[in-house]
Parts: structure tokens; sequence; C-alpha cells
């Protein structure tokens, strides 16, 4: 126990971060523990802002959730960097070039940015029409309209806070990611209460208090990140020669970013497809399914930062012409990973009346809710391997087969089988969530299979 106490400390302080040589499960270790709490982080900022807009009304939580939803391209840019500037990192420094590294890390930051603006100034100058579109009224409109202005007035920290993390875990300074998050929802946690109240001499701002709380905590996190990269220490150290454009390293971001943005994009719209099947069998149906997948979500949270720890590592392995310990890696992190979800999976089975209890006391909410989070955790097993695969692909710079697999699964999988089993065959609900559960299992066997015909390991980044 003392040993695993001192590598988990150790993993925190981040004294590792070349991972092409030495143990591989002690470098699974490593890079996961900082990644699986950067990934908790990640989720408290939403849980964060929702409890204390919702203390101002539902309209302010409507506002929240609005934005949120137009949002979601932003999100989806600054996933796609992210992940590319991991794949491109990695592969520099496995290749020893730190100096590679960071003129990629410069390149980052200047499409980051140029996203930013090209992005945020639309949502800025058009909030109020934005909120329009997507189905508020006069009132909430006129109410939130700051709120939505404010946040993409902050697209420049939201992508940079992602796709300098993606750095960062690409050159192995995961624990410096890691903490950039914890700065950053420190001071969201602090804030928020503090502007949307107007404690002590600050104004009381309600909606948009949220907003200005969560930009500058994450503000704070952007500036942690360029006060570590601006420095001698780590793997990495950009300056302002980094940020001279390079057109031959933007378009293999751009390229790599495609694929990224296009798996994000894919799951989500069939999220969406999913609900609009499930809302038409009623409330109580769409409120159980809301809470049994946000259970779901956070379950699975500590998986990610194994399969983030996966692409690290195939990353750096493949940079240092180690094809073999790249999939070694992969196999490993991702049977970590069914140690991890396979107990999980069966904890939450057995006890999902009492998960959902916890969110939910309405009988009908609750069945649905325990009924299909059963469902899914059936997935669980295949899950653990499909998401650290996908993710080694990804790291290895194939980023277009993650995508096209998706598409398969989610797209013309996934929700012709709900619609069909839910209607075609009356199944109701349940016919949704075993869409669910049968296509997350297929897209991890697809995965396996393209990870195992080896085209990977020639990917050019």
């Amino acid at each position: 126990m003392t040993r695993i106490i001192r590598l988990f400390l150790a993993a925190l302080r981040g004294t590792e971060t070349n991972f092409t040589s030495g143990n591989i499960n002690r470098a699974i270790f490593m890079l996961s523990v900082p990644m699986i709490l950067e990934m908790v982080m990640e989720a408290l900022f939403a849980i964060v802002d929702v409890f204390f807009v919702a203390k101002i009304g539902t309209e302010a939580v409507a506002t929240v959730g609005l934005t949120e939803s137009v949002l979601t391209l932003v999100y989806s840019i600054a996933i796609g960097l992210s992940t590319a500037a991991t794949a491109l990192v990695a592969r520099r420094i496995g290749e020893e070039n730190p100096a590679g590294a960071s003129h990629a890390v410069g390149q980052v930051i200047f499409i980051s940015l140029t996203f930013a603006v090209f992005m945020g100034i639309p949502g800025l100058v058009f909030a109020p029409d934005l909120l329009r579109l997507m189905g508020g009224d006069t009132h909430l409109i006129a109410n939130g309209s700051g709120y939505t202005r404010v946040i993409f007035a902050s697209a420049p920290a939201i992508i940079l806070l992602h796709t300098l993390s993606g750095c960062l875990r690409g050159a192995g300074d995961a624990s410096v990611a890691m903490r950039s998050l914890w700065l950053a929802n420190g001071l969201n946690i602090v804030l928020c209460p503090v502007f949307i109240f107007g404690l002590g001499p600050f104004p009381e701002l309600g909606v948009m208090g949220s907003a200005v709380a969560t930009t500058l905590g994450r503000s704070a996190g952007v500036l942690y990140q360029f006060w570590a990269l601006a420095g001698r220490n780590g793997r990495i150290s950009i300056s302002l020669a980094s940020f001279v454009p390079d057109l031959g390293v933007v378009k293999t971001l751009l390229s790599l970013a495609a694929g990224s943005t296009g798996q994000f994009l894919i799951g989500s719209a069939s999220w969406v497809f999913l609900t609009r099947i499930v809302s038409t069998f009623g409330a109580d149906v769409v409120a159980g399914y809301t809470v049994a997948i946000r259970i779901f979500i956070f379950t699975i949270l500590p998986s990610w930062g194994m399969a983030n720890a996966a692409a690290t590592l195939v990353g750096q392995n493949l940079g240092a012409g180690q094809p073999d310990r790249a999939e070694t890696s992969v196999w490993r992190a991702a049977f970590c990973n069914l140690l991890f979800l396979t107990p999980i999976g069966l904890l939450l089975y057995v006890f999902a009346e009492n998960v959902v209890g916890i969110f939910s006391h309405d009988v009908a909410v609750l069945t649905i809710g325990a009924q299909s989070l059963r469902i899914f955790c059936l997935g669980f097993v295949f899950m653990a391997y499909g998401m650290v695969v996908t993710q080694a692909l990804n790291g290895a710079g194939d980023t277009r087969s993650p995508m096209l697999i998706n598409i398969l699964c989610f797209w013309v999988i996934e929700i012709p089988l709900a619609y069909t089993l839910a209607n075609g065959l009356s199944w109701g609900p349940p016919g949704v969530f075993w869409s669910v559960a049968i296509s997350e299992s297929l897209l991890a066997l697809a995965a396996v299979w393209v990870f195992r015909q080896g085209r990977w390991r020639t990917v050019q980044v």
C-alpha cells in the first residue's frame, strides 16, 4: 500500500514524462491518475454552474442549457484540436525532438485563437438571435443574453484550456494539465456565488455572474498552462518563434482535428436523435433516461483517463520507433479499464434504484432510470476495450478510422435500431436503451478489429 501511495503522489507531481522505456504498467498508472482527476474536474464545471444557477430559477437554468447546446460546436472544435495536439506532440516527444514538439504547440495556439475569434465574435454579437433560434421566449432572451455573450466572448479560454491540456498530455506532463483544471474549477466554485448573488463588494449579476466566474476560472487555468509552457523545466518550452505560422504543421493539425471533431459531433448528434425518440414516450421517460445518462457519463470518466493515457503512450512510442511497445501498452490499458468497469457495472446493475434515487424519488422516473442504467451496464465489458482502443488510434494519428466507425455504429446502426425496437417491435423505451448497449459493443468490436489490422503503425504525423 505504501508503494501505491508513493506512486500516486509521484503521478500527481508529474515526476515522470518519458514513457518510451521502463515498466508499462507503471507508465499507465503514472499517466492515468492525473488524467482521471482532470476528467473529474471537467465534469465538475458543469455541475457547479447548474447547482448555483438553479437557485435563481428555472429560466436561468434554461438559459444555460440553450447556450450550452449552441456551444457544442465550440467544444467539438476544442476537443478535436486537443486530440490532434496530443497525437502530434507525443510523436515529436517520442522522436526526442522537443524543439519540434514546442513548435507544434505554438501552431496549436495559433489555430486555437483563430477558431476562437471566428466562433466567438458571432456568438457575442448575435447572442439574442441564438437564444431565439433555440426556442427561448422574449423574457428569457432579455435576461439571458448577457450570459450567452460572456460565454461566447470566452471562446479563447474554452478552446485553449482544452488544446493546451492536449499538448501537455502528449508531452507526458499530464499533472500540469490536471492542475490547470483544478485551478480553473476551484476559482469557478468560489466565484460563482460571489458574482451570481453579489456577495461582498461585488455586483449581483444573476445568471451572467455564472458566465463571468466560469470565464475567470478558465482564463486562470490557461494562464497557468502558458506559465508552465513558457518555463524551461518541462519537456516542451514555447517561445515567440514557436508562433510563426507553419502551413505544413497547420495542415497536419487540421487534418487530425477534422477526424476527431467528426467523432464528437457524430456521437453528440446520435444522442440528440435518441432523446427525440425517447421523448415520444412522455416526460417521465425522458427524465429517467436523462438521469441514467448523467450517471453513465460520470461513471466512465475514469475510463476516459485511461483511454487518454493510451493515446499518449501510443504517440510517444511510435515516435521512438517502438510500435510493439505501443501495442502492448494499449492492450494493458484496455485490460486495466476492464478491471475498473466490470465491478462498477456490477454495482450499478445491482443498486440501480439506489443510485437513480439520489437524483429523483418519483416512482416512474426511478423505474425508467434504473431499467436504462441496467441495460447500459451490460455493454461495459465491451466499452472497456472500445474506449481505450479508439483513443489509441487517435493517438497514433489515425483519427479517420474512429470517425468512420462512429458513423457506422451510431448513425447506421444505433439510431435506426432504436426506432425499430422502440416503435416497430413495440419494445417501448427499453428498445432505445438496448440500442445504446448494442451499438457501443459493436463499436468496441469494430475498433479492436481495425486496431489489429495494424495500419496505425505506419501513420505519419
